[in-house]
Order: C-alpha cells, then sequence, then structure tokens
C-alpha cells in the first residue's frame, strides 16, 4: 500500500468513524485548543482546556481527538462574586486523581487583570457515561483582589513533594510566580500559610499595582524526575494570533520550594530559564505546557498558533527526551 493510499483510508476510516458514532473525532493538528492538561483513566486520555465551561476532549491514541461535554454547563454560583457578569469561559485548568477521586483545578478571571480566583471540583469518574460521574464545585481555592496583590489567581498546577505534601503552583506577569501549601483536603490553603516566589522576570518600577507589567510570564507547572524538581513555564506573550510570541523554558531544583535553577545556572528568581520550545515561521508562539509520563513515555502538550490557519491554536503533543545531563528536549514545531 502506498503511502498516499494509507491516508486517504485513514481518512476513510476516520469519517466512518464519525458517521457511526455520531460524535467529532479530529486529528491533534486539527483541535484548537487552549492551555492542555491530560490524565488517563484506563485506556483513555482526557484532555481539558481553556473553554466554555472548560473545554474536554478524550482520546485512546493521543493522535485522535473527540470532542466530550463541559466540565460545567453552568458557570458555578460564585464566579459573579470575582467577575461580575462572568460568562463561564474558563481558564486553564489543572487534572489529578488522588485518593480515589478526580480533582480539576480552573481559573476565573478578566482578562488583562488580576481580578481573578483559582476553583476546584471533583468527582470519581472522568466518563460521562459512568453512573459515579459528576463534578462537584468546592468553590474557591485563593483569590487575588486588584491595588492589593502583585500576583495573579490563574494558571494552577498541583504538585506533592517528596513527603507527600500538596502544593499549588500559579501566576502570570506582576510579580512573579507563586507557590503556596496546600490542606490536605486540596480545596484550601494549609495554615499557617507558606508561600514562595519561583520565577520572575524584570518589572517596570513605575508601573501602577493593577497593571499587569512587562516582566511576561505564567502558566508553571512542575514535573518530578530523578530527583529533580523541573519547573516549566511560559514566558512573552499569547493569545494574540500572528503577535503571539510565546515560548517554554525550564529550570529545576531539589527542593520543590526551589531555589530553581536554568541550564546555565541562573536562578529562576532572577528571570533564568532554558528554552524548551518557541514559535517559528509555521507558527507564531508555543506555550502553556503540561507534561506527564503515560506507558514509559514523558510527553509535552501545549498549544502553539498556526501560521496556517490564521493564527487559530493548536494542541502540540512531543516526546521528551533528556540530556546526560538531565535536560529535557522535545522537537520543533513543524
Amino acid at each position: 500500500m502506498s503511502r498516499l493510499t494509507a491516508q486517504l483510508m485513514g481518512v476513510y476510516l476516520l469519517g466512518l468513524l464519525c458517521c457511526l458514532t455520531g460524535k467529532l473525532v479530529a486529528q491533534t493538528s486539527d483541535i484548537s485548543v487552549h492551555d492542555p492538561v491530560v490524565i488517563k483513566q484506563g485506556d483513555t486520555y482526557h484532555l481539558y482546556c481553556t473553554g466554555r465551561g472548560i473545554g474536554h476532549f478524550t482520546s485512546t491514541d493521543l493522535e485522535n481527538w473527540e470532542e466530550a461535554p463541559p466540565v460545567f454547563a453552568e458557570k458555578p454560583a460564585w464566579t459573579d462574586g470575582v467577575v461580575p457578569g462572568f460568562r463561564n469561559h474558563i481558564w486553564a485548568p489543572d487534572v489529578l486523581f488522588h485518593d480515589g477521586q478526580y480533582y480539576l483545578y480552573y481559573s476565573v478571571s478578566a482578562f488583562g487583570k488580576n481580578t481573578s480566583a483559582i476553583g476546584v471540583a471533583t468527582t470519581a469518574s472522568l466518563d460521562p457515561d459512568d453512573a459515579t460521574y459528576g463534578w462537584t464545585d468546592h468553590g474557591i481555592v485563593i483569590q487575588s483582589q486588584p491595588n492589593r496583590d502583585l500576583w495573579n489567581a490563574i494558571d494552577p498546577n498541583i504538585v506533592f513533594d517528596d513527603a507527600g505534601t500538596p502544593w499549588m503552583s500559579f501566576g502570570s506577569f506582576w510579580n512573579g510566580l507563586k507557590l503556596v501549601k496546600l490542606d490536605p483536603s486540596l480545596t484550601r490553603i494549609a495554615e499557617p500559610q507558606e508561600w514562595h516566589t519561583i520565577s520572575r522576570r524584570e518589572r517596570d518600577f513605575d508601573l501602577a499595582d493593577a497593571n499587569p507589567g512587562n516582566a511576561a510570564l505564567e502558566a508553571p507547572f512542575i514535573f518530578k524526575r530523578d530527583g529533580w524538581y523541573y519547573q516549566f513555564l511560559s514566558w512573552d506573550l499569547c493569545c494574540r494570533g500572528e503577535n503571539s510570541t510565546y515560548k517554554v523554558v525550564v529550570g529545576r531544583s531539589r527542593d520543590v520550594t526551589g531555589p530553581y535553577f536554568d541550564q546555565e545556572g541562573k536562578n529562576l528568581f532572577h528571570g533564568g530559564g532554558t528554552l524548551v520550545i518557541q514559535g517559528n515561521e509555521n507558527y507564531y508562539g508555543a506555550g502553556h505546557c503540561s507534561v506527564y509520563t503515560f506507558d514509559g513515555e514523558d510527553y509535552l502538550f501545549l498549544h502553539a498558533y498556526d501560521a496556517a490557519d490564521r493564527g487559530r491554536s493548536k494542541l502540540k503533543v512531543r516526546t521528551i527526551r533528556w540530556s546526560d545531563e538531565g535536560w529535557p528536549m522535545v522537537r520543533g514545531l513543524e
């Protein structure tokens, strides 16, 4: 069978599947997503992303994706108290499984402001056809206030340290990315509170506190490997189509609270970060990543702005290889 014949056969079978199931199935390159996170339940991968009610896709092979119902058909009742008139467009989720429950953290925010909050919901199953499926919302975990906080309560990610203590990293712009210890319930901040700044970039001194500023960084994701905590984060500008300049950088630490250093030994607290992936002539920018190990392989999930499709954001999945010194390497965007 020729390569062209095989490709045509694949298209035919995919179309037949759509007709038989009545459901949307798409190739990875055709999925328009922002801020993807992924978890596997049984043989099925569940991808959650920014979208109305939190977008949800499923796959059995990380190649073909089927759209599933959103997490929230209606916006959580508390959201109008954070963003008046909130329209259920929920940002940047994070998902994990712990003690028999799936936890989904999510961001409610006004654009370009730190009028923001991170909420959390739980369910016993991710499969909408399962009798135990059903998200229970637990409300606000953390909230930021303009002219009070020089941090932004968006882009959550949960990591457990070697002692089993849960931590939430989060944030964007202002005075950097934060890390805060969580209560064992995973639904609130631990008391007494413990906070750390894990990444910063230089911010102009003359900016008002309400201004996000020009220290463009966001979306931390901490991945544990071989005794290291790797902090992946995004630099520069997302969500601007052909003007997007997003890129992913990384640093690492032996301690979840830092300090994190890049490959050249520069502290991420002082603007350090080793480049992992960036835009090119095919994609204007690439960022807001998540990192997982599935079936013995490490994967980087992110979105990138497609130059051939008017800058629409597309899902990208990359296998991670590691250098002899333990730094992540991925192929570029094509």
